[in-house]
């Protein structure tokens, strides 16, 4: 029975991604897929897909390496999915860009790096996805978007888990001093918040080109305009999730809550 369980991710992912995959071709073929139906469908088959690799992970691990999530992960990936969300939502600056939903600089992408480095890539890129996929879906201007941010967001998160705990190793004690984890803290940051800088303006064009039929030329604005934005909210992100990572580290580690990642 308990070997079974294993397969419960896989099972409910296959179907979340089979619906949403029947939701995205109905919403498509309705000439909806400028609309919130078709943002909810996508970003259904992403979260299946998601759930999807999740449980092929946990299921082909070996059984005395598992690694068992404890309710103390999922609830600090639920507080940085919160704060992702605030962060995206009442700390941003709207720029207005005729034609479009505009773009903005926000804070959501400090809270998704700090996740990483918390709680590690898969927890704290799903804290993120979460977040700010919702801002996006609430806010009434983004919801379009929304696939687009839960499939990034997740990718800085892995991006930065990998570079900071399967790289540099940073929740485990290291007798190579302060100055070792502040530079691995600011580099593995920096590396999820580099990907962004790259993908976000170059994702979107292709995304609002060929899935929302916008005009190439203003596509290419809006990259340009993005990718503006996006680099400012990388330093802002790599230089606040870095300081208050810092901060703390030696804070949860004497109470016992920071989690060693393998």
């Amino acid at each position: 029975m308990e070997k079974n369980k294993k397969y419960i991710p896989l099972i409910v992912g296959a179907v979340v991604t089979i619906a949403g995959i029947i939701a995205d071709v109905i919403t498509y073929e309705a000439g909806n897929y400028k609309n919130a139906p078709y943002a909810y469908s996508l970003i259904a088959t992403f979260a299946g897909i998601t759930i999807i690799i999740a449980g092929l992970i946990t299921a082909f691990k070996k059984e005395q390496s598992r690694n068992i999530t404890n309710t103390t992960v999922l609830a600090q990936a639920a507080l940085c999915a919160a704060l992702s969300y605030v962060g995206c939502t009442y700390f941003k600056i709207q720029i207005p860009v005729a034609g479009t939903e505009g773009t903005m600089f926000h804070f959501g992408n400090v809270f998704c790096v700090l996740a990483a480095l918390l709680i590690g890539g898969f927890w704290g890129g799903m804290a993120g996805a979460v977040g700010m996929s919702i801002s996006d879906i609430l806010s009434g201007i983004y919801i379009t978007t929304a696939p687009k941010t839960f499939v990034l967001k997740l990718c800085i998160g892995l991006i930065t888990g990998f570079v900071a705990h399967k790289l540099f190793r940073i929740s485990k004690p290291n007798e190579k001093g302060h100055g070792y984890t502040v530079a691995a803290t600011v580099v593995s940051a920096a590396a999820g918040m580099i990907f962004n800088i790259i993908a976000e303006p170059f994702v979107g064009y292709f995304y609002k080109t060929y899935l929302y039929g916008l005009p190439q030329d203003l596509a290419k604005t809006l990259a340009k305009i993005n990718g503006l934005t996006t680099t400012v909210n990388a330093v802002v992100a790599v230089v606040a999730a870095s300081i208050i990572y810092l901060a703390l580290r030696p804070v949860m580690r004497k109470a016992g809550l920071l989690r060693e990642i393998d």
